[in-house]
């Protein structure tokens, strides 16, 4: 039951993770599309939009890089790639 849970979680930080990407993709085409164009108002809400993403990123990079450090820490070099979660 423990490994439906930590499943669940997993699944639900790649989704995470996969929606934040695409957020910012998308905000990178809306900054080439104003450019393009010349508006500078689309600009402007373009690259509020990216930093807030950016923003939203930087918990879940903490995370990643907490979670690495400490299979390092533990001597874990490989094997099982699961996101300690909890």
């Amino acid at each position: 039951m423990k490994d439906i849970r930590q499943n669940r979680k997993e699944q639900s930080f790649r989704h995470q993770i996969t929606g934040w990407v695409l957020f910012v993709l998308g905000a990178l085409f809306f900054i080439a599309s104003s450019v393009k164009n010349r508006d500078l108002l689309t600009f402007i809400g373009s690259v509020i939009f990216l930093v807030a993403c950016v923003i939203f990123l930087i918990p879940i990079v903490r995370k990643i890089r907490r979670i690495e450090k400490d299979k390092r820490s533990h001597g874990q070099d490989g094997g099982d790639d699961r996101l300690p979660l909890d």
